[in-house]
């Protein structure tokens, strides 16, 4: 038996996107898939009481601590008591930390869109991707996307970076009841066929060419509406003033956050998923829509055709005109939206968090054998 540290900070986010919900998952199926080894939990503050299923050989340790937690409180924790194994699923490592540390890194985007972080954001991004990659003993990466960015630019060796993929909440699921349907739908009004945007409001996200490409459908003649679900990210005001420019005010809504809990019913009841991003790491919201039910078109770029497989269509996600197009087809052909939704089902079926936990444990054992 060995002593696992499990950075789970991020896991206790009340508003989680991407990230977050990887790191609450991946620990969830991590302690169910194994009882035999202990686990600690390092929080920044109280996790709520439910957010992990009590057990025998889970120790949950809250250290609160006002600021650069991870580099000072963390640290000072691993110096007397460091565990066996430290994995860090969502952040980066403290300055101090056993020899025997895993680190997943999500993405690599801050390199291709520099533009879309402030200097202080992309500084910080480069410097933690680049210490990660150098101080762990291992890295988890996302996709194979990710992996030859880690090589090409972090100059790590292929044997120290090990891809797996990340799964989706089984919640996630095609809502079959109406009243459901009705209550989500009431909660954010949204009048008729829509189209469905799920994520955070910031550049990456590639969200200007999604509204160009739906004012091309909406002035095509098309009684269609498009819904943009997400916390607002760096530059969000500027996706506001180009809908006013583009006279779409009673033809796009703005959501905001919306909690885990609405997704599936939202996400089910869309005509279509899209998710034009310029880079993803991953794109998790691509199988949340998948097992929803609901038709998919996604960029062509990084790791997007790896995770949509041939269950979506693709797309430059710099031709406006290819976007609209993808879009225009899914809403006027009932058979490729039939047959698309059905390769999405089937295509999603490859992907759990018992699978990642299964291969992330791997790992995590094999690191602990190491002199």
């Amino acid at each position: 038996m060995m002593l696992i540290g499990i950075d789970a900070s991020r896991a206790a986010y009340l508003q989680r996107t991407g990230t977050e919900n990887y790191s609450l998952f991946l620990i969830r199926a991590l302690l169910k898939l194994d009882p035999e080894n202990a686990y600690r939990l390092y929080f920044n503050q109280p996790p709520a009481p439910d957010l992990f299923p009590a057990a025998k050989n889970v120790e949950i340790r809250a250290m609160p601590f006002p600021r650069l937690w991870t580099h000072i409180r963390l640290s000072w924790e691993m110096a007397p008591r460091a565990p066996d194994v430290l994995f860090v699923p969502a952040h980066v490592l403290p300055l101090v930390h056993p020899r025997r540390s895993v680190v997943t890194v999500h993405d690599l985007g801050y390199l291709y869109y520099p533009q879309a972080h402030t200097r202080w954001a992309r500084w910080y991004l480069q410097w933690s991707t680049s210490y990660n990659t150098r101080a762990a003993a291992h890295v988890i990466a996302d996709s194979e996307a990710t992996k030859r960015d880690l090589i090409e630019h972090c100059h790590a060796t292929p044997d120290k970076v090990t891809v797996v993929y990340p799964g989706y909440d089984p919640d996630f699921a095609p809502a079959r009841d109406g009243a459901r349907l009705a209550a989500v739908r009431k909660r954010y009004p949204i009048p008729g066929t829509y189209v469905i945007y799920v994520g955070t409001l910031q550049p990456r996200k590639n969200l200007a060419r999604l509204l160009d490409a739906f004012a091309v459908l909406v002035k095509q003649g098309r009684d269609v509406h498009l819904v943009i679900a997400g916390k607002k990210g760096w530059l969000y005001e500027l996706l506001f003033a180009h809908v006013h420019q583009l006279g779409l005010e009673e033809r796009v809504h703005f959501t905001g956050y919306v909690p885990q809990e609405d997704l599936p019913a939202l996400i089910t009841g869309a005509r279509a998923f899209v998710l034009p991003s310029l880079y993803e790491g991953f794109g998790l919201p691509i199988l949340e829509a998948m097992a929803c039910g609901t038709p998919v078109v996604c960029s062509n770029v990084s790791s997007l055709p790896e995770v949509a497989g041939d269950a979506a269509i693709l797309v430059n996600p710099h031709n406006t005109a290819q976007l609209a197009q993808a879009l225009a087809l899914i809403l006027d052909d009932d058979e490729l939206r039939h047959e698309l939704a059905q390769r999405g089902l089937r295509h999603v079926t490859r992907f759990s968090w018992e699978k990642c936990a299964r291969e992330t444990l791997g790992i995590l054992q094999s690191v602990g054998r190491m002199r």
